[in-house]
């Protein structure tokens, strides 16, 4: 019973050494306290040896002053900040600037962090999509270093560390989309690759801006079968608009002759119009219009006759 016991607390005890490492380090990072590296005991000091070159080169600025202020006064720029080692440990306080600040020479060591928005270009990476399609992705990542001291004591290179990272990150997600879902829902990958990346390179010190997709490239084959399949759906639309006004046309003719065929009148001025149009332009073409009363009287003595022959044959 007890190793069933202790066995159910295990994960339990898990999760609150993970959500306490968590919050430890979220407060070293905001705090800039030396709590870097908690897997890793901190043994070294300065001891004896480190107070004794401390004091010599304390002296020796001392003997050569002012010539040594020259070596001892940097200036990092409003956008940069130095971070100081001194015999190899990182100094309390956090990272200096911007403007004027003093090293020791021979025992101090610095390093400039920029912290404007830099971005690169994540190399074009050939994916399988979930239905098996293979495409070609070209992404860029703006990012920038949201704490100098971390950045560098916690990554060698921060700025090549989010490149590789951001280059496994676009495989594992797009390997769960179809390419349609690649062509449309561009937006939401990227917003799904910032917050991955966000939240990976934290512990880094590097705070991802956004993330863009440039191009999504298909093979040719498949840009081919696309193309005819988009040349046969608009050929089909444009049949279906055609025979929709063709539709539309034949009725407004039909309502037209029912209407003319009521009016002698309107008739006549049909048929004068239409010589009107044939004899423009410059026509060779001579027309001699027969008159409707001739062709009508025709019509009424063929009626007629025929009339009179089913009587007689009666």
């Amino acid at each position: 019973m007890m190793k069933n016991k202790e066995k159910r607390r295990e994960p339990q005890l898990q999760h609150m050494y993970s959500s306490f490492t968590k919050t430890t380090a979220r407060k070293a990072i905001g705090s800039h306290h030396n709590v870097f590296f908690a897997d890793e005991p901190m043994t070294g000091n300065t001891g004896v040896a480190g107070w004794v070159l401390t004091l010599v080169s304390y002296f020796f600025l001392f003997i050569t002053l002012p010539i040594s202020v020259c070596f001892c006064i940097k200036v990092v720029q409003e956008y940069e900040r130095a971070v100081i080692f001194r015999l190899g440990r990182l100094l309390p306080g956090g990272a200096k600037g911007p403007g004027l600040f003093f090293v020791i020479p021979c025992i101090d060591t610095y390093r400039k962090v920029d912290l404007r928005v830099l971005s690169f270009d994540v190399p074009p990476q050939e994916i399988l999509s979930k239905d098996s399609v293979t495409v070609a992705v070209d992404v860029v990542v703006y990012f920038r270093i949201s704490n100098a001291t971390i950045s560098v004591t916690n990554v060698e290179d921060c700025a090549r560390s989010t490149k590789l990272l951001a280059q496994t990150t676009l495989r594992n997600i797009l390997g769960t989309k179809t390419l349609a879902e690649m062509l449309s829902d561009r937006e939401q990958i990227s917003l799904q690759m910032q917050s991955t990346l966000d939240e990976a390179t934290y512990p880094w010190g590097v705070k991802v801006e956004r993330v863009e997709m440039k191009d999504v490239r298909l093979p040719v084959q498949l840009q081919r079968a696309m193309a005819a399949e988009a040349e046969a759906a608009r050929a089909a639309g444009a049949k279906v608009i055609a025979a929709e006004g063709e539709q539309k046309a034949s009725q407004a003719l039909s309502e037209a002759a029912v209407v003319i065929s009521s009016s002698p009148i309107a008739i006549q001025l049909r048929f004068l119009q239409t010589l009107s149009s044939i004899s423009a332009e410059k026509n060779r073409t001579i027309i001699f219009p027969f008159p409707l009363e001739i062709i009508q009287a025709i019509f009424r003595n063929q009626n007629k006759s025929k009339k009179s022959i089913k009587t007689h044959s009666a």
